[in-house]
């Protein structure tokens, strides 16, 4: 989160608005935990602010419980009409816009891309939240996805430390497999764990963010999120100046990503595709 954080600020700073000097920022981080979204949304709404940046549904919806006066900027949300969130896209109404996360037809590109740089999968695990709406949404979509692929696919649940360790460890006995993290918080939360086994049992993995693959990882899709950031950042500009959220269309990312680790690739026995080498935006050696 630092990297979007700084990626924020520093638009707002060109946008006229310094920390501390013309404006004051407040950070409160859940960690994918639904009391402390409830807990800090009502802080923050007790603190008079005059727009609030939210990550997430979970938390957009623990400030709905809260407010439909404070002006929300959310991002990373997925269909947030579905979700109750704003009346349409082009026209949010009342107190939220902001910045969809993807569509969920993206799922299915990362068994694509992991039948493609390991054609030998015939098993995957797919790391979801269950509690969360975009966890749902994720993998009924790549469920859908999976027998065009002949793929067998297995749920584990993403939630505490121990469990993801016994799912992984039971997943792992066998052969042919590989996995897919969806985005969602927790996964995020358990991002290192969830590498370090994929390296220990030698498993080819697709992941959503760039962040994974700077780190070890193999090979991710998805939205460029600190392009998402600053975006954000010129909604909150808007708002200040007086603009209402409800003026301001709900905004799909412009901007997506495919990053390919090489050295995990060589790591893992890999030869990768010189198509897909060609098409990736960024290449990790």
């Amino acid at each position: 989160m630092a990297f979007q954080v700084t990626a924020f600020q520093q638009r707002l700073q060109e946008l006229s608005w310094t920390h501390d000097v013309n404006i004051r920022i407040e950070y409160r981080w859940g960690a994918g935990d639904a009391g402390q979204y409830r807990k800090y949304a009502a802080e923050l709404v007790a603190l008079a602010s005059d727009v609030i940046v939210a990550v997430g549904g979970s938390s957009v919806e623990a400030l709905q419980e809260v407010t439909r006066a404070v002006p929300i900027v959310f991002v990373q949300v997925t269909d947030p009409v579905s979700r109750g969130l704003v009346a349409s896209l082009a026209r949010p109404r009342g107190n939220m816009t902001g910045f969809v996360q993807f569509e969920f037809a993206i799922c299915g590109k990362w068994l694509e891309l992991l039948k493609q740089v390991a054609p030998r999968v015939s098993r995957i695990a797919v790391l979801r939240d269950p509690g969360q709406f975009s966890g749902i949404g994720q993998m009924a979509a790549i469920q859908s996805a999976g027998p065009a692929f002949g793929i067998e696919l297995t749920p584990v649940d993403v939630r505490e430390t121990d469990a993801i360790e016994r799912s992984l460890k039971a997943f792992a006995q066998g052969a042919n497999q590989g996995i897919i993290v969806t985005a969602t918080a927790k996964p995020d939360i358990h991002r290192r764990l969830i590498m370090d086994l994929a390296a220990r049992y030698q498993w080819p993995a697709v992941y959503p963010y760039r962040v994974y693959v700077a780190e070890g990882g193999l090979i991710s899709y998805g939205p460029n999120v600190i392009d998402e950031f600053r975006r954000a950042a010129g909604y909150v500009d808007r708002i200040l100046k007086g603009e209402k959220p409800s003026h301001l269309p709900v905004q799909a990312p412009t901007k997506y990503e495919l990053v390919i680790n090489l050295k995990t690739a060589k790591a893992l026995g890999l030869d990768v595709p010189p198509t897909l080498l060609a098409r990736a935006d960024e290449v990790i050696e």
